[in-house]
């Protein structure tokens, strides 16, 4: 008998699980479909032997413990269908790593999942199948939103196998930011919380299911999901399959771990991952009901699909103590008594996880950070049109009224900002650079301005509003500023606007708006002291940076040539988050002293990586560089071998290439610009921060004058 690698960790399992009594008659049922489908005999997949030791009519019936014998019939044979799709793939394609074929087979599967007419091509073979029969019985009963991202998160789930299988070709383990965000893709639990709306009869209201509640809802029952089973099934998948997508294994390579420590590591970010959805659920859920005007008839579905996500969570756990296909022995759950049902597991906490998250008293005297040597393989290249913008910048922020509160000109002026426009667009004209220059300025007077005005006060509502009225102003609502925040909008957006098409003005402003209400997230961990979970954090960074909002003007200059649905791509999205995250942490790197010294802080990368993993700063920054420095050879790797495969798939011709080829440029120089600004700023400073945080404030600007006075110099 093989020794397991490692006992399993204590579980944070806080729900009970609970059986569906319906549980025989699914088993009956799903055996008599697979054997019709010719899922077990003649397979070569699974034996008769192998379908019962899965039982996976026990794992539906623990995930889906309320639904009718039904539902609970169809839910389990989409189940097996999905678990014989894996195996399938596995032996098919990922042993014999044909990657051609692996792509057309994957291909033709998205035939078998119209969101129109149910009509498809002929099966020839069991998944496709019982992808045909599975889709007939199931979307007729949900509108065209559901379909549409029940067929999103399916594709997904088939088409990133085609990731597993190309770093099994390269050898190659995945970056642990790199790998959560992929997993959720192909491990399918997206796709699990698709189910959960059926099966519950609970489908989530279309004008909130896009929202960052919600998605954090997903995205945590996700992440809880693969975490899990990657605990589960290591040594299977890593001693027998060959496989590198595991995040036991991710973070042994990554953080140098013995295979016990790498699995209490990955244990922890599954807690987190649990507890982020319980706050989600407290914190969030009733702001975005309100915001929505949801009725209490979807009220209550938002409530009841995320019990249903609870429940799979509690069940999926059980089974995976039950099943053969996992390593289970000397399972520890973790349980403590006290109320039961969705909310309340915070009476029954394990403090370890919940502890990391208490922020530490603010205002620490950190002192100054040694920001390590950076891996920047691309040069910073000048714009000849700085010193014009360094000039323009200045008097364009003082008729927008930066100057009668928080900035100076003269603080402004040692910020820079012109400098990092111009690495950014190095070949742009004057008038690019000024407008870029400008852009930067506002983007960062309101990072500065926000917390001021609204973090002190801890004014959630005011701050709502604020976030609100400038929405509005890109409406074209007639609103007479009433900050210096609104008055560089209003003159920024239409002068940006009006050069753009619609789409690419309404892509702009989403950008503009994903910062906006990063900023809400930031004051609400604010007002609560509480450290961010890491993976919500590093996702919600990229909004609270302004990546969109500063990369979006590379995308939008070639919108005319390269197609939409090619930014939406897993080479595409990777690419640019992989810049953002380095970008990021160039910032957390260079203002950490700034931020927890002097602004009291809780959103740095470096503090909560020593809060997450229980290591000194020292420690923290390190692994923040190896962090960097896998992103930025990952953005590489994309650049050199994924995009030109795209550029195939999409059958550009010679000046969408060429186009595609620039982009990758400018994220090139957006990299090395960034880098260069905050080498070059005074804003991080020690004697500068000393010198501006003990001078008096500046009174809030109170005097409307000024104001109409800045608006109308426009």
């Amino acid at each position: 008998m093989t020794t397991q690698p490692f006992a399993l960790p204590e579980f944070y399992q806080p729900y009970p699980a609970r059986l569906n009594p319906a549980l025989e008659t699914a088993r009956t049922h799903s055996k008599a479909w697979a054997r019709e489908l010719g899922m077990i005999e003649g397979s070569g997949v699974w034996t008769e032997a192998d379908f019962d030791a899965h039982d996976y009519a026990l794992l539906c019936a623990y995930t889906h413990p309320e639904c009718d014998p039904a539902e609970l019939d169809l839910v389990t044979d989409w189940y097996v269908w999905v678990f014989f799709f894996d195996d399938h793939f596995l032996e098919v394609y990922k042993r014999t790593q044909d990657w051609a074929g692996a792509r057309a087979y994957l291909e033709r599967l998205r035939a078998f999942m119209p969101t129109g007419a149910l009509e498809f091509p002929k099966a020839t073979n069991p998944v496709e199948a019982g992808l045909a029969e599975l889709w007939t019985r199931t979307v007729p009963s949900m509108s065209a939103d559901w379909r549409q991202r029940f067929a999103e998160s399916t594709r997904n789930l088939l088409d990133e196998s085609l990731w597993e299988l190309a770093n099994i070709n390269a050898g190659r383990v995945s970056n642990p930011i790199e790998y959560i965000e992929m997993r959720r893709k192909v491990g399918g639990a997206p796709w699990s919380a698709g189910l959960v709306e059926h099966a519950t009869g609970a489908e989530v209201p279309a004008r909130v299911a896009a929202s960052r509640p919600l998605r954090v809802l997903r995205d945590t029952f996700s992440d809880a999901v693969h975490l899990r089973n990657d605990l589960f099934s290591y040594q299977r998948e890593t001693q027998e399959e060959g496989e590198l997508a595991n995040c036991v294994l991710v973070l042994e390579r990554f953080l140098g771990y013995s295979p016990p420590e790498a699995a209490e590591a990955t244990n922890d970010l599954l807690t987190s991952r649990l507890q982020q959805f319980e706050h989600t659920v407290l914190t969030e859920l009733e702001p975005l009901f309100a915001e929505h005007g949801l009725d209490p008839g979807e009220r209550l579905r938002v409530l009841k699909y995320a019990q249903g996500l609870q429940d799979w969570q509690a069940g999926g756990h059980e089974w995976h103590l039950r099943s053969s296909r996992y390593m289970n022995a000397q399972a520890r759950p973790f349980r403590l008594g006290g109320p039961r049902g969705l909310g309340t597991s915070a009476a029954r906490l394990g403090l370890r996880s919940r502890v990391r998250q208490l922020a530490p008293e603010p205002f620490a005297a950190v002192g100054p950070l040694p920001v390590p040597e950076l891996y920047m393989p691309f040069p910073a290249r000048p714009n000849r049109h700085l010193d014009h913008a360094r000039r323009d910048v200045l008097d364009w922020s003082e008729r927008a009224g930066f100057f009668t509160m928080v900035w100076t000109r003269e603080s402004l002026a040692g910020i820079d900002l012109a400098v990092c426009a111009a690495a950014l667009d190095p070949d742009g004209t004057r008038d690019e650079l000024v407008l870029g220059t400008r852009w930067l300025s506002w983007g960062t007077y309101g990072d500065d301005y926000f917390p001021q005005v609204y973090g002190t006060t801890g004014d959630i509502a005011g701050a709502r509003t604020f976030v609100s009225r400038l929405s509005r102003l890109m409406d074209g609502a007639a609103i007479v500023p009433a900050n210096p925040v609104e008055a560089g909008l209003a003159d920024l957006w239409p002068r940006t606007a009006s050069t753009m098409s619609a789409a690419g003005a309404a892509r702009y402003r989403t950008a503009i708006e994903s910062m906006l209400t990063s900023w809400l997230w930031e004051l609400d961990n604010h007002r609560l002291r509480r450290i961010p979970d890491p993976v919500d954090y590093i996702e919600m960074r990229r909004r609270t940076f302004g990546s969109d909002l500063t990369m979006s003007l590379a995308r939008l200059a070639h919108e005319r040539v390269l197609p939409d649905e090619l930014f939406t791509t897993r080479p595409m999205l990777n690419l640019d988050n992989a810049a953002a995250d380095y970008a990021c942490f160039v910032n957390d790197l260079f203002s950490y002293q700034k931020e927890v010294q002097y602004e009291g802080e809780v959103h740095n990368i470096v503090l909560v990586l020593q809060h997450f993993l229980q290591v000194d700063r020292g420690r923290a920054v390190a692994v923040v560089h190896d962090l960097m420095t896998q992103r930025l050879h990952q953005f590489e790797h994309i650049a050199a071998t994924e995009l030109p495969l795209i550029a195939d798939h999409f059958e550009l011709d010679p000046a969408a290439r060429e186009a595609l080829n620039r982009y990758v440029a400018e994220l090139r120089n957006w990299l090395a610009g960034v880098l260069k600004w905050h080498r070059d700023t005074d804003r991080y400073d020690e004697a500068v921060l000393r010198r501006r945080h003990t001078a008096p404030a500046p009174a809030h600007w109170l005097r409307k004058g000024h104001l109409t006075g800045a608006v109308a110099s426009f």
